[in-house]
């Protein structure tokens, strides 16, 4: 039942008094990513004790094979950007078809979240000029990893853009499970071969988690068809 106006009339209902308002849960869903990237850049760039324990895991987990290296090779921008591409396709076309409010704003947010994977990665590798591991030639600029960033970027991005279109639960889930995997495999193969640190990948994570997020009220903002307005009471 509606509840009714100021003056009595049928009316939407009032804002619940303390419930969060969308651009607050903006800043909360991204600020714990954020800090956490924060955290780990400033042990990084201070040598901290957390780097110490990040070598430590790296030599038990670093074991460098083919079949790491393949998974490694699922972040290079030749793979991952035309899936990204082809869902951000296919997004602006069921979008206008389907005559939603902002069906540009998905895909045009969806590029700018991409962009933003190298305007943001090479400046932090410039200055934190953090060494590779042993099983890479010498050479600085590892932190954060890019490969990881893309993968998280391109294959989160376009789970994110698929997902809304998609009745079925289960392909729902698929599509979830299979994004998942890929970025879990990429950053499982940089580990692994020994290309990154795994603070490097972690690091990386949080990055991609605040575009994608970011990415996920775009496109939320793009489904909502426009309403039509009621003709004024007499």
């Amino acid at each position: 039942m509606r509840r009714s106006g100021p003056v009595g009339r049928p009316g939407t209902i009032p804002p619940v008094p303390g419930r969060p308002t969308a651009p607050l849960l903006l800043l909360l869903a991204t600020g714990l990513p954020g800090l956490l990237f924060a955290l780990i850049t400033w042990q990084v760039v201070a040598d901290g004790p957390l780097v110490r324990a990040d070598e430590r895991l790296s030599a038990a987990l670093a074991r460098p094979d083919r079949t790491s290296e393949l998974l490694s090779d699922l972040g290079n921008v030749q793979v991952a950007l035309p899936v990204l591409a082809a869902a951000l396709a296919w997004t602006a076309w069921r979008g206008r078809a389907a005559a939603a409010d902002r069906w540009w704003l998905p895909p045009a947010a969806g590029v700018l979240a991409m962009a933003m994977v190298p305007l943001l990665v090479a400046p932090l590798k410039a200055w934190t000029a953090r060494p590779g591991t042993p099983a890479v030639p010498p050479a600085v600029g590892y932190f954060p990893s890019g490969h990881t960033a893309t993968a998280v970027v391109a294959y989160g991005g376009a789970v994110l853009l698929l997902l809304p279109w998609l009745g079925s639960v289960v392909a729902r889930r698929a599509l979830l499970a299979a994004g998942a995997l890929l970025v879990l495999g990429v950053s499982f193969g940089l580990v692994r071969r020994g290309y990154h640190w795994p603070l490097d990948v972690v690091a990386s994570w949080c990055l991609g988690a605040v575009l994608l997020v970011c990415l996920r009220w775009a496109v939320r903002a793009g489904h909502r068809r426009r309403t039509p307005q009621a003709p004024p009471s007499r």
